[in-house]
């Protein structure tokens, strides 16, 4: 299960509860700020883009175009990022889990 897929059921049951306030989440969200969904997205948007950016500056060294202190520090960064979307991951499979152990 991806995030949007998440998200989007999220929603769903969120629509279903009757009276309960979580029913208003895409209008809320629209006069809060971006939803949970976008900052997601521009999170793993992110963090390929410093994937992509440390294969770039790898590719430039390799062939004696870029200095090492730019290899380190954008190697450094791309794994700082994948370490914070699976950190996420972990704590939203964590969240689900429980959510999906709780009785009716």
């Amino acid at each position: 299960m991806d995030i949007k897929q998440a998200v989007s059921a999220y929603n769903n049951i969120a629509n279903i509860a009757p009276n309960n306030p979580a029913t208003n989440i895409n209008e809320a969200s629209a006069t809060a700020g971006p939803s949970f969904s976008d900052l997601v997205t521009n999170a793993l948007s992110n963090t390929v883009a410093s994937g992509h950016k440390a294969e770039e500056i790898s590719t430039l060294a390799l062939m004696g175009k870029a200095d090492i202190n730019d290899l380190a520090t954008s190697v450094s960064n791309a794994e700082l990022a994948l370490n914070t979307v699976v950190a996420i991951r972990d704590k939203v499979l964590s969240a689900y889990q429980q959510i999906m152990q709780m009785p009716m």
